[in-house]
């Protein structure tokens, strides 16, 4: 070990022996330090050890500072170990230098030739280890995590938690990231907006309380500079990380008053080994009892024996087309990569699969929903025009298209399977209506479906209005239906005598009866999975039994699915490949735009006064909880601390109501129908108000923690209002704004087109999670994003092609990934 860092170790050895008291130097470790540092940095070999010194004459200078004993003596400690990690790495990657040449002269000597100096190769990440030829042993693989050494019931029951019963789902719990101790920078070099790892020490930590949540706020320095770190409504942090504490901070670099910081980052207690080896490092998810030591150990020792035993199902031709790793190579890559071009080239095998999976899935349903001919149902053409006649308004453009698309649909001995996409107030219902006419005129049966009874009422009596005079029976079927008239209603249905129902998931019990279904109207198609769908489906089957086509086949109903959530034309393609695509791009003339504003947080009473004044004049007002995590439970707590703050100091003399995920349907229920007949003023949310009410006196929507809502989410929470012939109002309220979020809320306030939106969301996340919360209908996706435009596509392209040489993957070499593509299904949906 050089001078310096032999000086600093023996320093350090004598502090620790007097008991941390800053004495081992006259004048304190700080005077030590100005001496030290400049002999220390002559003396550094590479990078890594002048970042090193520069990380510790920082903690040196300040050592005096620490607040007491404890604090230094973990300084200390770790300076130690630090110590001891550099003259290994040291001794590891510095070689010996060659010893020198032997030279027998003969004669004169003569200088060497000039030679030209070689071209250096350019670099390329390496191929991965070819896997030994192991068979696959996909039952092997199915065994539970106990057959695993080092896995007893104790630690299985660990893994269980995260979701790893059996050795296949234990090589699928990937990385929540990796740390890259190759690439580290220094906190004097970050840049705003870019993803890094830092190592540093934790200089002070504190806790405090904001309005709503808590904080802990951290600041970490690593010897050439300083940065915050703050994390929301996690108050346990400030006790583990300690001052003089070493730890690794991953996260995007933000901006707060000029200075650089982080919000939420993930962190991690620094592990020496990998600093000293200098290689990536995953970072996996934990549970109590489990630790990333541990974790890691049991995931190396798994991937050893058994991930070259895991079978492909992806045929070799597509590998070969698009230069994807082998599926055992991807699985190591993914957990412990050779390089950053490995990982990213492991991910890549990986999200295809689910991406081309997903489509399969679709693809799949599609022609099984088309596999029976549906019933040709010609539209009459009188009774459309009667029926458009009859309404109190001029069609659109966009909703005369659309028509045309359905009833030339519909005319087919081909099952219509649709979707029908429009914002908020883009006259949807006029055109489902417009199908439910062809449809009774024709004979035929219609079951329209809502998410919420409420939202099937509202359609009901709007139907009934809209289909007033054309002598068309229409029901009302919930699960709140006395038992009488339900009894009443089932019989109507089996015999025929009433065309069209409309209700909740109710119709799809087993008690019900359809003598002959033509049409299935599903609203709001991401609250409703495969699953119901294909229930809907099999009520037409069993309405038709006995009812053949010209082929002497049963026919199976036509399905048309409408959604008020914008989403762009070519991730619709890609998300419900399953569905032809209709877009109601064009608003009806005369509707009001809702005047959106984004206030600081100083403008919040000016907020509750403006709600108080609309409430005054009669309407009434939403007000959405922020975000606090991915989390129902803790954001129903934040929504109940939230309402009882407003009802007792803010609204004291009104009368609010509450609602979020964690009540129960009926209790949702009761909440939003005392909204919606004005027994309540003002409604208090989480997003669970996001789609599903439409009560026309509404006309404030005051959205909290507006920065902490995608695009479209926001775009929808607005659309709750703006339902009546009130102008209505959204007030945005954000505390701390990224660069990102101002984006998002300035365009909220420029636009009403959800369109626009949608496409502004895509640009602005790139990929991302578009729809914030998992939606049912779909299998849960473990790496892949649905915004990942361009592997969609790719996985579309590859899908279709082996849909058309075999549509059931039934050749042998498709076998393997004709079972892959039941297991993805299985938890949305059967797609048989």
């Amino acid at each position: 070990m050089t001078r310096a860092f032999t000086s600093l170790e023996r320093v350090l050895q004598l502090e620790s022996n007097q008991g941390f008291q800053n004495k081992a130097v006259v004048g304190g470790i700080r005077q030590f330090a100005a001496f030290w540092v400049s002999q220390a940095r002559e003396e550094a070999v590479d990078e890594a050890d002048r970042a090193f010194v520069e990380q510790t004459a920082e903690l040196l200078m300040d050592y005096g500072r620490l607040p007491g004993v404890e604090a230094r003596a973990e300084a200390v400690r770790n300076l130690l170990t630090r110590l001891q990690a550099r003259q290994e790495r040291l001794r590891v990657t510095q070689p010996p230098p060659p010893p020198p040449p032997v030279i027998k002269a003969k004669g004169p000597a003569r200088p060497l030739p000039a030679t030209r100096p070689e071209k250096p190769a350019p670099l390329k990440a390496p191929e991965p280890e070819p896997e030994t030829a192991l068979p696959p042993d996909p039952e092997g693989l199915r065994r539970p995590v106990t057959t695993l050494k080092g896995v007893g019931p104790k630690i299985s029951q660990h893994l269980e938690r995260l979701g790893a019963g059996t050795i296949w789902e234990l090589l699928y719990i990937f990385p929540r990231r990796h740390d890259d101790y190759s690439l580290l920078k220094p906190i004097n070099r970050l840049q705003y907006g870019e993803q890094v790892t830092i190592i540093g020490t934790v200089w002070e930590s504190r806790a405090r309380r904001a309005r709503d949540h808590s904080l802990v706020q951290c600041v970490v320095t690593d010897g050439t500079g300083k940065i915050q770190a703050t994390w929301f409504n996690q108050p346990w942090l400030v006790d583990k990380l300690k001052a003089g504490t070493q730890i690794v901070l991953s996260g995007t670099v933000d901006q707060f008053l000029g200075r650089p910081v982080f919000q939420n980052p993930e962190w991690e207690l620094l592990e020496l080994e990998p600093l000293r080896t200098r290689r990536i490092v995953p970072i996996y998810p934990l549970t109590k009892g489990l630790n990333a030591h541990k974790m890691r150990d049991i995931m190396r020792a798994t991937l050893d024996e058994w991930a070259g035993r895991v079978p492909d199902p992806l045929p070799a031709a597509i590998r070969g087309r698009r230069s994807f790793y082998s599926l055992p190579a991807a699985i190591r890559q993914a957990h412990f990569p050779d390089s950053q071009e490995a990982l990213q080239r492991a991910r890549r095998r990986l999200i295809f699969d689910e991406l081309f999976l997903l489509q399969l899935g679709m693809l799949g349903y599609r022609r099984n929903w088309q596999s029976a001919p549906g019933v040709p149902v010609p539209a009459d053409e009188a009774v459309l025009e009667q029926f458009t006649a009859s309404l109190p308004f001029e069609l659109t453009g966009a909703q005369k298209r659309v028509m045309a698309e359905i009833v030339a649909d519909m005319a087919r001995d081909v099952p219509m399977n649709r979707l029908l996409q429009g914002d908020v107030g883009a006259g949807k219902t006029v055109v489902a209506a417009a199908a439910m006419v062809i449809a009774a005129r024709a004979g035929l049966q219609v079951a329209m479906m809502a998410p919420t009874e409420i939202l099937a009422e509202q359609h009901y009596k709007g139907l009934s209005r809209m289909l007033e005079g054309l002598d068309i029976s229409l029901c009302l079927l919930m699960g709140s239906t006395p038992a009488a008239e339900k009894e009443r209603l089932y019989a109507g249905l089996a015999g025929g005598t009433i065309q069209v129902a409309i209700g909740t998931h109710a119709l799809i019990q087993e008690a019900i009866r359809f003598q002959k279904l033509g049409l299935a109207i599903i609203d709001e198609q991401h609250r409703f999975g495969v699953d119901q769908r294909k229930a809907l489906r099999d009520k037409g089957i069993a309405a038709n039994n006995g009812v053949e086509n010209g082929a002497g086949e049963q026919p199976n109903p036509h399905l048309l699915v409408m959604s008020a959530t914008p989403i762009p034309r070519t991730l619709a393609l890609s998300l419900y490949g399953d569905l032809d695509l209709s877009i109601l791009d064009e608003m009806p003339p005369g509707r009001q735009e809702i005047k959106t504003r984004w206030l600081r947080p100083s403008e919040r009473e000016r907020a509750y006064a403006f709600v108080r004044g609309q409430v005054e004049q009669g309407r009434q007002a939403f007000i959405i909880c922020p975000l606090v995590e991915e989390s129902d439970k803790i954001d129903a707590r934040a929504a109940v601390a939230e309402y009882e703050r407003l009802q007792k100091e803010i609204f004291p003399d009104l009368k609010l109501g509450l609602i979020h995920g964690r009540l129960k349907a009926d209790e949702k229920e009761a909440v939003m129908r005392a909204f919606y007949e004005r027994e309540t003023d003002i409604l208090v949310a989480t997003s669970v108000i996001e789609v599903g009410i439409d009560v026309p006196n509404s006309t404030v929507m005051v959205i909290e923690g507006a920065d902490r809502f995608g695009l479209a989410q926001l775009h929808q929470f607005r659309g709750r209002v703006g339902r009546g012939e009130h102008q209505s109002y959204c007030l945005l309220l954000a505390d701390t704004v990224s660069t990102e979020a101002e984006e998002r809320l300035s365009a909220l306030e420029q636009t009403n087109d959800g369109f626009l939106l949608a496409e502004k969301d895509l640009e602005i996340r790139g990929p991302g999670e578009f729809f914030g919360r998992r939606q049912s209908g779909l299998p849960e996706l473990q790496l892949a994003s649905l915004m990942d435009m361009q592997m969609l596509q790719l996985a579309r392209q590859e899908a279709q092609a082996l849909f058309e040489v075999d549509p059931t993957l039934e050749r042998p070499e498709h076998r393997l990934l004709q079972e892959k593509v039941a297991e993805f299904w299985q938890e949305a949906g059967d797609v048989s």
